[in-house]
């Protein structure tokens, strides 16, 4: 019995009759066609009037074009340059954003640089999409922080107790180095003759003044650091007069990659890593963000105030109805800070060890003489207050997951306070551009 294979037919060096329209690869209601009808309604102006071509020269990429390309890019996990170069060949969504053009990575890279801040900002415009969209309810809304890890290794770190130490090693050093190198000159000036220049250093002598000139500046910068911290808790004293006089703790601790970043413990793996505070407050409808930021502080008691002015800014001074936060966040005056703003808030006051029964709810009327910690412990112990807190888990924390888990956002790619953050609100933006692109 004869057999016959049939297949489709295949011809890949055939040539297309009209050229294809790149928009037809992709169905319609793909994520990158979202990202490019978004972009074009958003108001770029503050990046545009960047550019002036007036003396002439090569004209840049079309600042819409880039922008596409740089928020699918952190949309799908995919922020390095160097990745997006690439996929704008090998990746159709990429190639389509582009129009088949082809920005390199040092390109990429510097537009982001050049207009980091500008992008951040747009932050706003996303806000009120989603607010358009209904979105935003502003029934209740959670805060939390998550720790992030800098684009430094935490071995790069020194104490200030040890650069004392290694900074008086290096120079006892450096001075022998010296003097071996002076002795050496002289013997081969006997020999030799004069041939040599005389500011030729040692590779091991070089190395080491290198590090010594790091570990000074290092140095200096901690103790200008706890200056600041004892002039600002003296203003007013009679202390003030000692400040010059103020050494740091001898734990403090610098790393010298990203001076900035401070080693912090992460709450879901107990790891101690360099890394920042990054902090989200997210509405309870959709878990649209609502304002974020970054903070060097590894505690978050000092957060509160902050971030729910930034979040009044960002919604044109209005408020959530009641707030939810972990305990991280308790101190007396920020329930008091809560109250003056109007805001219903539940602030755990401590947290249940593995297997401790919950207490009791509370009956009766409130007692008098409670401080505002019992007061507050009270209230979470009511059935309604129960079962308010127990919501800040579905509304804050897996948004905090879907930006490292799905994402992939488990370090920075930029360095400093002054990058950083506004890496951050380009995290959190296209984040809400995602919920918007699901929901909207």
């Amino acid at each position: 019995m004869s057999i016959q294979a049939r297949f489709r037919d295949y011809q890949p060096d055939q040539l297309l009759l009209l050229p294809p329209a790149l928009q037809d690869w992709l169905p319609e209601d793909h994520l990158a066609n979202f990202i490019s009808d978004v972009v074009d309604t958003l108001d770029l102006s503050e990046i545009i009037h960047d550019y002036d071509n007036s003396a002439g020269g090569q004209a840049p990429f079309h600042p819409r074009m880039m922008v596409k390309l740089l928020f699918y890019a952190y949309c799908v996990g995919v922020p390095s340059s160097r990745r997006i170069e690439r996929n704008t060949y090998e990746v159709i969504p990429f190639r389509i954003l582009s129009a088949d053009q082809h920005p390199d990575h040092d390109t990429i890279a510097e537009f982001r640089k050049r207009h980091l801040t500008a992008l951040s900002r747009i932050f706003l415009q996303v806000l009120r999409l989603c607010e358009k969209a209904g979105l935003v309810k502003l029934g209740h809304v959670a805060l939390d922080g998550t720790k992030v890890k800098a684009n430094a290794s935490k071995h790069k770190a020194m104490s200030y107790e040890r650069m004392e130490k290694k900074a008086k090693e290096l120079q006892e050093e450096v001075e022998r180095l010296l003097v071996e190198a002076e002795a050496q000159d002289r013997a081969e000036d006997a020999r030799y003759g004069r041939g040599r220049r005389g500011d030729e250093l040692p590779v091991e002598l070089r190395f080491r003044k290198q590090r010594l000139k790091k570990i000074l500046a290092a140095k200096e910068a901690l103790e200008q650091e706890a200056r600041a911290q004892r002039l600002a808790a003296a203003a007013g004293s009679d202390e003030s007069d000692t400040v010059s006089e103020v050494r740091p703790k001898p734990s403090a601790q610098r790393n010298f990659t990203d001076p900035d970043s401070r080693i912090m413990r992460d709450g879901a793996t107990k790891a101690f890593e360099q890394a920042y505070n990054c902090q989200i407050e997210v509405d309870s409808a959709y878990q649209v963000i609502l304002a974020c930021a970054v903070t060097q502080e590894a505690n978050d008691k000092r957060q509160v105030e902050p971030m729910v002015e930034r979040m009044k800014a960002n919604l044109g001074g209005r408020r959530p109805k009641r707030m939810t936060m972990d305990n991280g966040y308790y101190t007396d005056e920020n329930v008091a800070y809560l109250e003056r703003e109007g805001i219903d808030g539940y602030v755990a006051t401590g947290r249940l060890k593995h297997g401790e029964a919950v207490p009791a709810a509370p009956r009766g009327r409130i007692p008098r003489g409670l401080t505002i910690k019992e007061r507050m412990a009270r209230k979470l112990r009511t059935v309604v207050g129960r079962r308010i807190y127990a919501r800040r888990k579905e509304i804050v924390e897996p948004v905090a997951g879907q930006l490292k888990e799905r994402r992939g956002f488990r370090r920075f790619l930029l360095r400093g306070m002054c990058k950083v953050p506004y890496e951050f609100d380009l995290i959190c933006l296209t984040q809400n551009l995602l919920k918007v692109f699901r929901y909207g």
